[in-house]
């Protein structure tokens, strides 16, 4: 099993290439099997959970390429199977989205129930909604969501609760639909908008996307399209507040500026140094950081996504401060591993109080999920110790070359898979 090992001490200098948004990716990649024409999407992020995906499109019947490891031709002319039950698929949360491109596209699918980060309750129930509200009849059955309808009707459809996913996922069903599908209390997230962009360059009637009520005209086909993908703004934060921990001077390149609002307003409060440009922030850290308060929110809130980051950023903050969880119960998980490194840290329910300490210490910890992996990179990077962090695959999952573009930026950083290499890796840095 593949572990990082990081010595700390150096701030981290120098500009990042920030890759395309994951979590857009992926909704983009399913919705590109909902067309019997090609469609050619790039700046795919070379990530795993993104292969995992393909290689789940490739089992139902669809073509894929991959003239380079950032751009994927899809046609999905030839799908034959409408069962989605590649064992891998069960692991990645993204999955759903081939229920509600399978049944728009074809009024039938069934799709293994998804897996992904444990990082709390993140029930199905309005995806469910939305497709029976929709017309299909939908039952989960031998852990397979299992949905088909004669045809799908347009609707006015309330979520009960802002989520991202089931935003996502019935558009996808409804583009297709019979008439007007009203969608209400949706998610506003970048990546929902870029989806429904991209449904849109396919020949999609949607509007509204990014606002409270998206509106869908449905259509009786789509066609081919060349898409890009938007950067990621979670890898782009991870980076700001790697620079932020460091004491370092980031930039990160080729990203929107306005997508990352809520973490520039934060790094600001702290203390750090904010130059935007067009398609570049730069991060500047001084240190003599100061505490500050945060609420995790749907967009545009501050995302749930960086508060791991935050978190160890401000374990080194002047002063206590206080974060608030509200989309994620099991989102601080991470905290008990950030305590092992000597963080001053108390939670109760969603709420965590951080006293900042002076530094850190390396330690022997684990990534308990994507967002916790990288967040305890960074705080191994903000110490002047050794600290070996376990179970990475959940790191590589979600972030393209993590550690090569952490070495660019001055970090000492390797990925090893053996005692031996782990202490290879001790007498060379010393």
């Amino acid at each position: 099993m593949e572990q990082y090992v990081i010595k700390g001490g150096h701030p981290l200098v120098g500009e990042v290439d920030i890759s395309g948004a994951k979590n857009a990716a992926l909704a983009i990649l399913a919705a590109g099997i909902m067309t019997d024409e090609t469609v050619t999407i790039d700046n795919v992020p070379d990530v795993n959970d993104i292969h995992v995906l393909l290689e789940a499109i490739s089992e139902i019947g669809a073509r894929v390429s991959r003239p380079d490891r950032h751009t994927v031709k899809i046609n999905a002319r030839s799908i034959s199977n409408l069962r989605v039950d590649y064992d891998y698929i069960k692991k990645i949360r993204a999955s759903y989205y081939l229920l509600g491109a399978l049944l728009g596209k074809y009024k039938k699918a069934e799709v293994a129930l998804p897996g992904g980060c444990n990082i709390g309750s993140r029930p199905i129930d309005q995806h469910l909604k939305g497709f029976r509200a929709l017309g299909a009849k939908v039952d989960i059955i031998g852990g397979k969501i299992v949905a088909e309808a004669k045809r799908l009707v347009g609707c006015h459809i309330y979520f009960d609760g802002i989520s991202v996913g089931a935003t996502i996922n019935v558009i996808l069903a409804a583009c297709m639909a019979e008439g007007q599908t009203v969608l209400e209390n949706v998610a506003k997230e970048p990546h929902v908008v870029d989806v429904a962009n991209f449904l849109n360059s396919m020949g999609a009637n949607i509007k509204g996307a990014g606002t409270d009520r998206i509106r869908i005209n449905g259509v009786r086909a789509l066609h081919g399209s060349n898409y890009s993908v938007i950067p990621d703004q979670i890898e782009a934060g991870t980076f700001m507040f790697a620079a932020a921990a460091t004491k370092g001077d980031v930039t990160v390149r080729n990203v929107i500026p306005k997508h990352l609002e809520a973490t520039i307003l934060k790094l600001k409060e702290i203390g750090c140094e904010i130059d935007e440009q067009d398609l570049d922030v730069r991060v500047v850290s001084k240190g003599n950081l100061t505490n500050t308060h945060i609420k995790t929110m749907p967009h545009p809130g501050f995302p749930t996504d960086l508060q791991p980051l935050i978190g160890v950023t401000l374990s080194l903050c002047k002063g206590v401060s206080v974060i608030t969880e509200g989309v994620f119960e099991n989102r601080f998980k991470y905290l008990d591993e950030l305590a092992r490194m000597g963080a001053n840290i108390r939670v109760e329910g969603n709420i965590a109080t951080i006293e900042g300490v002076r530094e850190l210490s390396g330690a022997r910890v684990s990534a308990l999920d994507l967002r916790a992996g990288a967040a305890l990179c960074v705080a191994a990077l903000a110490t002047d110790d050794i600290t070996v962090i376990d179970d990475i695959e959940f790191v590589k999952r979600g972030y393209e070359r993590f550690d090569e573009k952490l070495k660019s930026l001055g970090a000492i950083i390797e990925k090893v898979s053996s005692e031996r290499e782990l202490q290879k890796f001790k007498l060379k840095v010393g």
